[in-house]
This record gives structure tokens, C-alpha cells and sequence, in this order.
């Protein structure tokens, strides 16, 4: 019989509901403990949160709340939009902050979207060239507002903005002092039932990163119990529907998810093609990554060795 002292402890961030439905599923569901594992899943209070921590805000990454517990060894492992991860595992390797590599393409393909006000007069992706949009600075909701918008506007005329959390954002948006912002879920099905306006959808990858001596088998295990995890998730989304209701903050109500948004699968290995694409396309922005990364320095699949 395995007792809670065979389970290998692992201590795992939890930014926010749809980047880490699967992990909190598994914890939920014994998933992990099945696999053996004792997982620790830690609130490290994204500006997904109706609440987050003050620090989540800050412009300095490795001064973030996430960042600093895991610089600070209260993490072991964490993941976020896949570009967020590959700029702060470049960037750790490069300084004085706390090494972490790349071990997995993650569970969650996080949608985001570009929303607005039905009286702001914007009905197009092109009406926001120079015209800012809210977004958290180098995490998915940056990031994917650059991806989506490149394909109408030129680079150059791209504009991002900082304005608080997510639910913020709406606030802002509906108050004209933005005219767009690039929400997540909950905050886009918040938006709709608002009544703002979608401009434009799209979704964005997590990947995970993790501590150089976590091995690979107890990595494997972790990923299988998040693969099992997100079966249950795509089997019957609504009924991990309740993660996100209570992140809403009483905004939303049982039912008004708009659950075909929610796509989780297993994690995969972080492949040398898919680092050097993400890689050299975050270069073609000034100041969005450190210059002078390797595949082999970043990344380490160590969980299907």
C-alpha cells in the first residue's frame, strides 16, 4: 500500500485556471498521486486573478511573484504562454537569477482574445494600427496580440499598452480609456457576457520549465498524470467549469463559460524546429529576448529519455 511518505514531492506554480486546468485536475482528480507523486500545486497569483499579487505587475520579470518564489527555491517546476517561458529561461541562463530549462511543450493551448468596446467604432484587426492595446507586458496576452496583429498591421505600428489585471483591462475598455485589450479565459467569456466586442481570437501554447535536478522520470510522471488530466477536460469540459466561475470573481455564473474555448493535451517534447522558430520570430522585435541562445543551452526533454 503506498503511504504519503513513498510520494515523491514536487512543488508546481498555479498561475491562473485555463494555463493550469490540467494540473489542478490531476491534483483534484489523484491523478498524480497515482503516478506516485505527492504534487504541491502553488497559488503564485497571475494578473489572470481577480487578485493577484502586486508583483505580478511589475515590469522586472524576475521580481514577478512567480519568478521570485522559484528564484527563492520555493518552486520546482512552472509554466506559462511558451514564448513567456523561452524568454525567461534565455534570460536566467544569462544572469545571476536561478537556472531553469525547458522540459516539456505544455498541456494548455490557452486561447486569447482581442476585445473591444461595441461603441468604440473598431470592427477590424486594422483599426488598431497605433492605437494601444492592454496588454500583461512579455507574458501570453503580449505576445499573442503581436502574433495576431502582425498578419493586418506592419510591426512599426503595433502598440501595446500596460493596464492592469485582466478583469482591469475590461474595465478600461469599457470606459474608453483603451480602446483594446487581450483577455483569457475567464475574461473573454466576462467580456462577451459584458457586452464588449471580440475582434479576434487566437491560441497561445504553454510550455513548462523546471530546476536542472528534477529528473526526468519523476517529469514523466507529472506529464502523464496532465495527459490524463486533459482527456477528462476534453471529454467534458463543463465539468471543470466551476475553476473558472470562482476565478471570475462573480462575474460569471454556472453555464456562461464559453467552454469550446478550453483545449488541453498531453505535454510533448520542446523540439529543436519548434525553439529555433519561436526563437528567432521573438529576435525580429527589439528588446523582446536576449540575443546569443542555443537550442542545446535552453532546453532539456530529459522526461522521455
Amino acid at each position: 500500500m503506498t503511504t504519503q511518505a513513498d510520494l515523491k514531492k514536487v512543488r508546481i506554480s498555479m498561475m491562473n485556471a485555463v494555463h493550469d486546468l490540467a494540473v489542478m485536475v490531476a491534483r483534484d482528480e489523484g491523478l498524480f498521486r497515482d503516478e506516485g507523486l505527492d504534487v504541491e500545486v502553488i497559488d503564485t497569483g497571475g494578473t489572470a486573478r481577480v487578485n493577484p499579487e502586486g508583483a505580478a505587475l511589475t515590469e522586472r520579470i524576475f521580481d514577478r511573484s512567480l519568478e521570485a518564489l522559484y528564484n527563492e527555491g520555493g518552486l520546482d517546476q512552472y509554466r506559462m504562454c511558451e514564448w513567456g517561458v523561452v524568454k525567461r529561461t534565455v534570460e536566467s541562463l544569462q544572469s545571476d537569477q536561478r537556472a531553469a530549462r525547458i522540459v516539456a511543450l505544455g498541456s494548455a493551448m490557452t486561447r486569447q482574445a482581442i476585445i473591444t468596446s461595441p461603441t468604440s467604432g473598431i470592427t477590424e484587426p486594422e483599426q488598431f494600427k497605433d492605437t494601444p492595446v492592454a496588454v500583461s507586458p512579455y507574458n501570453g496576452s503580449h505576445f499573442t496580440t503581436l502574433k495576431m496583429l502582425e498578419g493586418f498591421i506592419a510591426k512599426e505600428h503595433i502598440v501595446v499598452t500596460h493596464a492592469g489585471t485582466m478583469r482591469e483591462r475590461l474595465g478600461a475598455v469599457q470606459r474608453g480609456e483603451v480602446l483594446g485589450a487581450n483577455v483569457m479565459e475567464p475574461w473573454i467569456s466576462s467580456a462577451q457576457k459584458m457586452g464588449l466586442r471580440v475582434i479576434m481570437e487566437s491560441n497561445s501554447t504553454r510550455a513548462e520549465a523546471a530546476r536542472d535536478d528534477l529528473d526526468g522520470p519523476t517529469l514523466a510522471a507529472m506529464f502523464r498524470a496532465q495527459g490524463r488530466a486533459s482527456e477528462l477536460i476534453n471529454k467534458d469540459p463543463r465539468r471543470f467549469e466551476h475553476y473558472f466561475v470562482t476565478e471570475s470573481g462573480g462575474l460569471l455564473e454556472p453555464g456562461d463559460l464559453q467552454v469550446a474555448r478550453l483545449l488541453y493535451a498531453a505535454p510533448k517534447p520542446y523540439t529543436r524546429e519548434r525553439f529555433e522558430d519561436t526563437y528567432n520570430w521573438m529576435r525580429g522585435y527589439p528588446d523582446l529576448i536576449a540575443p546569443n541562445a542555443t537550442y542545446d543551452q535552453t532546453v532539456d526533454n530529459r522526461a522521455w529519455e
